[in-house]
This record gives structure tokens, C-alpha cells and sequence, in this order.
């Protein structure tokens, strides 16, 4: 059977399948000096990454190599990370690079230095999206191992401090391979998306100290992204005072130990009592200070109406003096109508029938009370009446 010719583009096309499906040529890490440097009018650097053993084509784009320039010289030696690509138009086998550090450093500080960098380019570490943490917080959130020294340490530090508050905690695993994800997920779960009702005031993110190994899981891509994204404050608190994290430089603060984090996160509520009583006292002493000086403030403005106000006194003297002779007047005017009424009453006596009475007259009067003048105004049979000076007599003319 004569043998199959094959077309190029189909040998290259299945070399770059190859080469780029797999998963041992990608997120690699490649130590070796830099030759044959090139810079493209595009900003593209093109050179050889060479050893005693091999050599190898590279490509450092623009847009990733700007930050690295001042390491990228022929002759030197580079640890740099990318992954190895099959350029299939010209058939050329490249390392592809996105990050470089000068040779010396440690495997897991470049690539910690590497992820610092490309979150940093993210925007997750810009300080205007951080947050302020509450004041007062009434739940407490905590993501760490339930059996750690960790937990204990904060326990304790917010049962003295702030004991009103609730702790939340999320266990999770903090060391291994399975640890990132183990922690993203737990904080996720602590906070859960949509559900702000259960949400804590502020979460704890942390561990106790260890080696670098250790706490490797707090510089994992989902551990960052997922403090990125919770929606409350977030207090990252790894390993001792000198170990730094990039969740140290994500989360919204950074506590040197899991003891200091609680002291960051709660009040201490015997400096809050403190206060409390300080600014009584203060509002207190403000009041009585006002209530002075408004008093004092109305005595002044009592003296100066005073002041300006007209002398009354003269006034006072000339209304009482009109008062004293319209009294007087007044008594004479009644004292006068006395003694004209007495004479009118005297008058009136002399001029009264009654009067007349008194000498021993009498009068008659017809039944309806009307005077009878003379002896022709009544005929016999009438009924008169007859009045004396002491008493009423009914009488019948014959």
C-alpha cells in the first residue's frame, strides 16, 4: 500500500494541537540567559532563552513586557513564566512569556511576584475600592479551620472586647492542595450572594503562621478573587506579622496575626463605655454652659429695653394725681346726688297721697284699684274699697 502524503498545514495544524492541548506545556516556569535579543518596532521582544543543554525561541509581547524592560538584557539569566505554543504559519516551536524575574529567586517568589503582578494590572489591590469596617459590628464572619489555634485566638480576643457581637464561623481548609478552593468556598458561603439578611458585618479571612508552603493556598487566584468579590469588609489576617499574602493585599485590611485581626474588627467595650459616659459629661456641661449664657443673655437684653424705654415715673405721678381728683369728683358727685335725692324723697313724701293719709284721710278706690274723685262717680249697690293709713277696707254704697 503506497504510503499517504500528508499536506503541511495538516502536520502543523496537529503539532500545534499537540503541543498547545497540553497541560504540562502550560504555567511553566523556565530558568535560562537571555540571547539574541530583539525589540520589534511593536514593542515585541523576540529572543533565546539558552542553557548548556538547549535552547529555546521566545516571544514577550508589548502589552506584558512593559513592566519587565529593565531586566531584559542579552546575557542575562531570566526565570520567566508563559507556556510553549507551536507557531504553525512558520513552523516554530516558542515559549510564549508573560512574566520574568531575574535569576536567584526562589521558584514560589516569582510566582508569587508574577500573580502579584498580573492582579495588580486586575485592579484588586487599587485602594479606592477598599472599604471601611463597621464601628459597631453585631456578627462577626470567620474563615479558618475549626480546629486551628487560629479560631481560639479570636475567640478569645472578642469575648473580651466585644462579647455583644455574634462569631459566624466558616470552617475551611487552610493548608494543602485542596485548600484555595476550600477557602473560596467558604467565603462565598459566609456571604452568600443575594442574601444580604444573612450576611456578617465583616469577615476574618486567615490562618496561623507557617512556612511559605503553608500558606501558599492564601496566594491562589480563587482565594483572591473570591475576597475580591465578597460584599462585605474583608480583614486578612496569615501566618505571623512578617509573612505577606496576596489576600493580605486584596482584602479591604491586613492584620498581622489572627489576634490582631479581632482587636481590628471589634471595639473594646470598656474604651466604648468610656466615651459614652465622656460625652455625657461633655453634653451635659454644654447645656448647663448655654442655659448661663442664655440667662445671662436675657438680663442683658431685660437692661437694655430698660435703658431705652422712656422715664414712666413722672407719668405714674400725673396718672395717679388724675386718679385722685376723679375719686374725689366722683365722691362729691355722689354726695351731691344723695342730697338731691333726699330732697326729692322729701318732696315726693309731702306731695304722696299716703301722706295725706297720715292726718287721718282716707281714699276710695273702685275694685279695680281706679281713684273714685267725687260722690257722683259711684251710685248705690257699688263695691269701693277704702284705704287707710294703716289698712284696706271693702265697703258697699247705699
Amino acid at each position: 500500500m503506497p504510503p499517504e502524503v500528508r499536506a503541511v498545514w495538516q502536520v502543523a495544524r496537529y503539532l500545534r494541537e499537540r503541543v498547545d492541548g497540553d497541560p504540562h506545556l502550560r504555567d511553566l516556569w523556565i530558568g535560562g540567559e537571555v540571547s539574541n535579543l530583539t525589540v520589534a518596532s511593536s514593542g515585541h521582544m523576540y529572543f533565546t532563552l539558552k542553557d548548556n543543554g538547549g535552547a529555546l525561541n521566545c516571544v514577550f509581547f508589548r502589552n506584558q513586557n512593559m513592566p519587565h524592560r529593565k531586566h531584559m538584557q542579552s546575557g542575562v539569566s531570566l526565570v520567566a513564566h508563559g507556556q510553549v505554543t507551536f507557531y504553525a504559519e512558520r513552523g516554530n516551536l516558542q515559549f510564549m512569556v508573560d512574566f520574568v524575574q531575574p535569576a536567584g529567586v526562589g521558584a514560589l517568589q516569582a510566582e508569587f511576584e508574577r500573580r502579584k503582578a498580573q492582579f495588580e494590572a486586575d485592579g484588586l489591590f487599587d485602594d479606592a475600592r477598599k472599604r471601611p469596617l463597621p464601628v459597631f459590628p453585631r456578627r462577626i464572619g470567620v474563615v479558618t479551620s475549626a480546629r486551628g489555634a487560629a479560631l481560639h485566638d479570636i475567640q478569645t480576643v472578642l469575648e473580651r472586647r466585644w462579647p455583644m457581637a455574634t462569631l459566624m464561623l466558616q470552617h475551611a481548609i487552610v493548608q494543602g492542595d485542596e485548600a484555595a478552593v476550600d477557602i473560596a468556598d467558604a467565603i462565598r458561603s459566609i456571604a452568600p450572594k443575594g442574601r444580604p439578611d444573612l450576611w456578617p458585618d465583616v469577615v476574618i479571612v486567615g490562618r496561623g503562621g507557617g512556612s511559605t508552603e503553608d500558606l501558599w493556598a492564601f496566594n491562589e487566584e480563587p482565594v483572591v478573587r473570591a475576597i475580591f468579590g465578597c460584599p462585605v469588609p474583608v480583614v486578612s489576617a496569615v501566618g505571623h506579622e512578617t509573612d505577606t499574602t496576596l489576600a493580605d493585599l486584596v482584602a479591604d485590611r491586613r492584620a498581622p496575626t489572627p489576634s490582631a485581626a479581632a482587636e481590628m474588627v471589634a471595639p473594646d467595650r470598656v474604651d466604648v463605655a468610656r466615651r459614652v459616659e465622656s460625652v455625657r459629661a461633655r453634653g451635659l456641661m454644654f447645656v448647663s454652659r448655654r442655659l448661663a449664657q442664655s440667662s445671662q443673655e436675657v438680663d442683658r437684653t431685660i437692661t437694655r429695653l430698660e435703658r431705652q424705654l422712656p422715664d414712666t415715673r413722672p407719668l405714674h405721678r400725673g396718672v395717679s394725681s388724675r386718679a385722685d381728683s376723679m375719686q374725689h369728683a366722683v365722691h362729691r358727685s355722689i354726695v351731691e346726688a344723695r342730697e338731691q335725692t333726699a330732697g326729692l324723697a322729701a318732696q315726693l313724701r309731702t306731695l304722696s297721697p299716703l301722706a295725706t293719709l297720715d292726718r287721718g284721710y282716707a281714699l276710695v278706690n273702685r275694685e279695680d284699684g281706679t281713684p273714685v274723685p267725687s260722690n257722683g262717680d259711684v251710685e248705690a249697690g257699688d263695691r269701693v274699697l277704702i284705704r287707710w293709713r294703716d289698712g284696706t277696707r271693702s265697703a258697699t254704697v247705699e
